[in-house]
């Protein structure tokens, strides 16, 4: 029986938006659920997060934006994500996102937002089982 590795995470900031404590609260969260997280800090570019995620090995990209740039970052890094071969990597978000241009969104594979106020284990259960789907099984952590 082979041990598969721990999920691993990618957490990101992109664009100009500073504001970076619901990412820390949700990567402390996955990372105290057994996961990997690499969190990439404030103002990334999507190229950033991408070479971050392809370098890390990430089963999910999840990016927190409250900038008003979502329209622009989630289809961008979904775009470059395509281009090098992650169609296996769960992209995901949080944040001020208004409900009007989820559906958006999610034509640009975006799988889920999760908006402010949801609760951690929510996010924890969800990007366990997604990345279970997409493993083919149960994910570990």
């Amino acid at each position: 029986m082979s041990m598969k590795r721990p999920i691993r995470v990618v957490v990101a900031k992109a664009g100009l938006d500073g504001h970076d404590r619901g990412a820390k609260v949700v990567a402390r969260a996955l990372r105290d659920a057994g996961m990997e997280v690499i969190y990439t800090g404030v103002h990334q570019t999507p190229e950033q997060v991408v070479e971050t995620a392809l370098q890390e090995d990430a089963d999910a990209v999840g990016l927190s934006l409250l900038s008003g740039a979502h329209n622009y970052l989630f289809p961008r890094i979904s775009e470059l994500m395509r281009e090098k071969g992650m169609d296996d990597v769960l992209l995901f978000g949080g944040g001020i996102i208004p409900e009007d241009d989820i559906p958006r969104l999610r034509e640009h594979g975006v799988e889920r937002i999760f908006p402010p106020g949801s609760s951690l284990e929510d996010i924890v259960e969800y990007v366990r089982d997604a990345v279970g789907r997409r493993r083919g099984g149960a994910a570990t952590a």
